[in-house]
């Protein structure tokens, strides 16, 4: 299964705008508050140093891309309704925010970070805004979103059945979270956390299920705050304080920049790998004068002063520090790295690290092949590898089985 990004925020922080950037897709865009109603899907990529090059192959991928010595695999990306105080209650679109939510792997919150906009997205003099208020009332909102769904009506209810904390009601509470995808690791990594692994729930305070909540949901559900319109007036000194209050990580971002950057590499007005700190103009002559200082600002403003226009930043962190992805590439001849139809290297997945070579066969490849798995071989030492072997990034794999 691709991995599912949820881009949120309050509205017209530039969700839309992102989405296009990264998918070139053609969600309406606009500073109007509300412009996004129904959900927007996208496809993107998330960039890793393919394993051609250290093999010197030329590959042939068919489930990503390969563009010197990087491969780009898919992600899913979906665009929201945007956010404003008391979503959880049902306030703007909450609650068809909130539902549309419930299968993204990580959340990326998208912030503007010129200060220009009010709690409910409406337009004020740059700078007058505090976006560290943004994102504590949208944390504070998808954390009661998720003691909505634990505690629902009948919280009493349900916890009258156990007297204890035990297997039985951690099933049944994965079963009650079922549609937000909570995995049972998740519901006891919280319980340890919270220290409430040992109280009754029929005991549980409400400041203890918002701990349990707020807790889970971090686990299960991590947001990443991205600090979008970086190049606006006041922005680079918004994002410094922002920092200090903060203290966790915050990735600067121009969607906007990156979203004129790919039109014009589709175009093949200009040379751009997204994710590059640098593009080469191949037909100026097409570019007006203003189109050429755009290039030009984007260039020193951004590309130089970032590193890039973060893109492709907050996609390799939510996915390989965040949600601790690594890749691996299956084949069927060891020697030559190719699959049944001679395409060297074609495909590659995203599992999580510490997955077991068993789970991977049977989670990404095919339950028949799991349920008669013989062994491994390791495409690179051609060593033989057990199901539990635990695979490593850029492993190069061969599955044996009896059938």
């Amino acid at each position: 299964m691709t991995l599912l990004l949820g881009i949120i925020g309050k509205p017209s922080s530039g969700k839309s705008t992102f989405l296009n950037a990264a998918c070139l897709t053609n969600a309406e865009m606009s500073e109007l508050p509300f412009t996004t109603i129904k959900p927007n899907k996208g496809v993107a990529s998330v960039k890793s140093k393919c394993v051609c090059k250290d093999l010197n192959l030329i590959d042939d991928p068919k489930n990503s891309f390969c563009i010197d010595g990087m491969r780009l695999i898919p992600i899913n990306l979906l665009d929201v309704a945007g956010l404003v105080p008391e979503a959880h209650k049902g306030k703007g679109l909450g609650n068809q925010f909130l539902n549309d939510l419930s299968r993204a792997d990580i959340l990326i919150h998208i912030v503007d970070a010129s200060g220009s906009l009010d709690k409910t997205g409406q337009r004020l003099t740059a700078g007058t805004h505090d976006p560290y208020e943004d994102i504590l009332f949208l944390e504070q909102e998808v954390n009661l979103w998720f003691k909505n769904i634990i505690e629902r009506e009948d919280w009493n209810k349900f916890t009258r059945s156990f007297s204890r904390i035990q297997k039985d009601f951690i099933n049944a509470l994965s079963e009650r979270l079922s549609g937000v995808r909570i995995a049972p690791y998740y519901i006891r990594l919280a319980l340890r956390e919270t220290k409430l692994e040992n109280k009754n729930p029929n005991e549980w305070l409400d400041e203890d299920l918002y701990l349990y909540s707020k807790t889970l949901r971090e686990i299960s559900k991590p947001i990443i705050v991205v600090a979008n319109k970086i190049d606006k007036e006041n922005s680079r000194e918004i994002l410094k304080i922002l920092r200090e209050k903060y203290k966790k990580k915050i990735i600067p971002c121009s969607a906007l920049a990156e979203y004129l950057l790919r039109k014009y590499e589709k175009e093949k007005i200009i040379s751009y790998i997204p994710g590059s700190k640098d593009f080469k103009i191949l037909q100026p002559d097409k570019l007006n004068p203003k189109e050429l200082e755009t290039l030009d600002k984007i260039k020193k403003k951004i590309i130089d002063q970032y590193n890039g226009t973060g893109i492709q930043k907050v996609f390799e962190y939510a996915i390989f520090e965040v949600l601790e992805q690594i890749c691996v590439f299956p084949v069927s001849d060891v020697n030559k790295y190719m699959d049944n139809n001679e395409n060297v290297l074609p495909d590659v997945f995203l599992i999580r690290k510490g997955t077991k070579l068993i789970d991977f066969v049977r989670d990404k490849i095919h339950n028949d092949l799991a349920d008669h798995f013989i062994h491994g071989i390791d495409a690179k030492t051609k060593k033989r590898l057990g199901e539990t072997y635990e695979i490593a990034h850029n492993d190069i794999i061969k599955i044996v089985s009896a059938k």
